[in-house]
């Protein structure tokens, strides 16, 4: 389109036709469709599910409401919508409510058109300015979304309160010719909601005792938490029915994808990107903590685990190693699962905990759940110890236990340098020569599984695994459970 024109009359010579909103997303997203152009960029993993629905609600010119729980991309897919307008339309210049030219909708532009016919000027706004989002809120009026009268302006203007110029427009007017998105809608008061029916439905709006009529062009986006049905507010009835499109999100189905927006998003520094490596085995069990979570009978499953769970706990999960390899002086850092005690928090701040949950505790919660992920991710690459305790074959762990059971313990560090770390690791009898045989690996990623092995047989009980301050100790079970009877003897003779 050209956009050089500056006056009505050069925009009328011009090749410009005005076009709803609806129908310039829907011609943009032919076009795209057709060139086989990448739409909703960075949206990964609704590519048979969400992205269709949103296409096909594009193409039936419909509003639609995104439902789905908290950290499911619903605001960031609202706001891709914007590249499927045209780069620049044409507003009368001063306008307020982004008026076309050749369809004036308001009282300044009609006047000023019939003022200045042909040498009326225009200006040419950037599809980045012709998108507005609001926040549902309780404390949200008709006048903030709808608009009302302003007696500053009815004062300076010396005008009656029956002239329309009084009315001070809210923000559905000023978002004529754009997309609207309104996120959390049952959180607005049902009053509220009802101040949208005619928007919807006839496509106009009434302020106050005014007979004035607005043909808004709007093409509005609702989101909303399921949640929120019942824990704050709901959808009033006849507002959901005048919402064309409701479309449901979800999360991640895979592993995989749910990796690949975890790193998309994580928000590293460029040191910590090229010194910290996070082995596959890491990125692996930091997205299995969120699967366990959506799982869990201890967490809130109606309010949902984020996304935003995965990529917090991975921003701190390498800046836990690089915490480490500062302190050792080291140039490069590889991410542990001891490291994972520095993720809790970002699981702790992330989840609703049930009833039993919050007997539990945030923290144990947390630790439940790097356990479980843990101990599934063993399964993965190792046979299971209970199993193998019910046939005669030989026990791919007999060497290991005979080195615990002989008064061995190992002791990792939270701040252990990686010579120290490595150290630890190869004095456990069979660890390595078990991970070697059974992945067939070589080179320093057997460490990162000799880890998980302890991890794993911690949680199978074939070893016990005690926690401190600052560092983790492995040992015998049986040993560990002589010494707790011990002390409880030593407790008994004292009294």
């Amino acid at each position: 389109m050209n956009t050089t024109a500056t006056t009505l009359g050069e925009l009328k010579k011009s090749d410009y036709q005005p076009k709803n909103i609806k129908d310039e997303l829907r011609d943009n997203l032919i076009r795209k469709i057709r060139n086989k152009e990448t739409i909703f960029e960075g949206i990964i993993g609704f590519e048979d599910t969400v992205i269709p629905d949103l296409e096909r609600a594009i193409l039936s010119r419909h509003n639609m409401l995104l439902l789905g729980l908290r950290g499911q991309a619903k605001t960031r897919i609202a706001r891709l919508l914007i590249h499927l307008m045209d780069e620049y339309i044409p507003v009368v210049a001063g306008s307020e409510l982004n008026d076309d030219p050749l369809q004036p909708l308001s009282r300044y532009a009609v006047d000023l058109i019939a003022e200045k016919g042909d040498a009326t000027p225009i200006e040419w706004l950037h599809r980045s300015k012709r998108y507005v989002e609001k926040l549902a809120t309780p404390d949200v009026s008709v006048a903030d979304l709808v608009g009302d009268v302003d007696p500053i302006k009815a004062a300076t203007l010396k005008l009656p309160y029956s002239d329309e110029r009084v009315i001070h427009f809210g923000l559905v007017p000023r978002a004529h010719r754009s997309i609207f998105v309104i996120n959390e809608l049952p959180d607005l008061q049902p009053r509220i909601q009802v101040s949208l029916f005619n928007i919807l439905q006839e496509g106009d709006i009434q302020i106050r005792g005014f007979k004035l009529r607005l043909p808004l062009d709007i093409h509005f986006i609702f989101t909303a938490n399921p949640e929120d049905y019942t824990n704050r507010g709901s959808i009033v009835t006849p507002l959901k029915d005048r919402i064309q499109s409701q479309i449901l999100t979800h999360y991640p189905k895979t592993v995989d994808i749910a990796r690949q927006i975890t790193l998309q998003e994580a928000n590293l520094a460029k040191a910590q990107r090229e010194d910290v490596v996070v082995p596959d085995l890491m990125h692996i069990l930091l997205e299995q903590i969120s699967f366990e979570a959506r799982e869990s009978e201890f967490i809130d499953e109606k309010s949902g685990v984020s996304a935003r769970l995965s990529i917090s706990a991975y921003e701190n999960l390498v800046s836990t190693a690089e915490r480490r390899m500062l302190r050792n002086r080291e140039q490069k850092g590889v991410a542990r699962i001891t490291d994972f005690w520095g993720v809790v928090p970002s699981i702790t701040g992330k989840v609703e905990l049930v009833y039993e949950g919050e007997q539990e505790g945030p923290y144990s919660v947390a630790m439940l759940l790097l356990n479980q992920a843990v101990k599934r991710l063993f399964l993965d690459h190792f046979p299971n110890p209970d199993q193998l305790k019910k046939k005669a074959e030989r026990d791919p762990y007999g060497t290991i236990r005979a080195w615990f059971a002989g008064g061995n313990q190992v002791n990792l560090l939270n701040d252990a340098s990686e010579a120290d770390f490595k150290k630890e690791l190869d004095q456990v009898a069979g660890l390595r020569k078990l991970v070697e045989s059974v992945l067939s690996i070589k080179g320093d990623e057997v460490y990162t599984y000799m880890e998980l092995v302890l991890h794993g047989l911690a949680e199978f009980e074939v070893v016990s695994k005690e926690i401190m301050e600052s560092s983790l100790s492995f040992r015998d079970l049986l040993a560990n459970m002589l010494e707790d009877d011990l002390f409880d003897d030593d407790d008994f003779g004292d009294n």
